[in-house]
């Protein structure tokens, strides 16, 4: 007779924050070295206080998060360095300055895509599942395309034992992205309808 071992089922990986970046900062462009990951930012150039605080912050240098206040109090892309500050806070703990960066961001933008979304993520690890749903619905209406708003998004319904929406929700983020990234939101999905089978 062979004896039956239950493993635990996974638990789901939900997206990260996602900074606002300008694209030609975009960092390690496939196949280049980053020849300067050691090296000082010297501003010599035309970078804009926003930018400094960009490369600043894809190099982990605690002054990031000054250069994005100068930014802030300089009018540099205002909405996009409170958003990238509010990551930063977020990443030491500081949830309740997290919080207000963010909404300062929206105060600037009320659309402003990453906000909403990195307030949603904000929201979901403080454990507060109603205003995170919230920021991720407004984060698709506004950037529809974007699928880790709906995976995240079908993850909080779930929680919120709203288990149909949840269904929907994954269902979409399927279609938003390849077959070989699905397989986890799929075994969701059937572990879901079960659930709403037995109910």
């Amino acid at each position: 007779m062979a004896k039956v071992i239950q493993f635990p089922s996974p638990s789901p990986e939900k997206f990260g924050f996602k900074p606002v970046r300008k694209k030609h900062l975009e960092k390690n462009k496939a196949g280049q070295l980053n020849l300067f990951s050691a090296g000082r930012v010297v501003s010599l150039s035309k970078l804009s206080r926003f930018e400094e605080a960009l490369m600043l912050d894809d190099l982990n240098d605690k002054k990031a998060k000054e250069s994005y206040q100068k930014a802030i109090d300089e009018g540099d892309s205002v909405a996009d360095s409170y958003c990238n500050l509010g990551i930063l806070e977020s990443q030491e703990k500081n949830f309740s300055k997290a919080i207000d960066c963010f909404t300062k961001c929206l105060k600037e933008n009320p659309r402003h895509f990453e906000a909403h979304y990195n307030l949603a993520n904000l929201y979901a690890e403080v454990g507060n599942m109603a205003l995170a749903k919230v920021h991720y619905q407004i984060s698709i209406e506004v950037e529809p395309h974007f699928p880790n708003s709906h995976f995240n998004l079908g993850l909080t319904l779930a929680m919120n034992k709203e288990i149909e929406e949840a269904v929907h929700t994954l269902m979409a983020y399927c279609r938003l992205v390849s077959a070989t990234e699905r397989s986890q939101a799929e075994e969701l999905i059937t572990n879901l309808s079960r659930s709403l089978g037995n109910g």
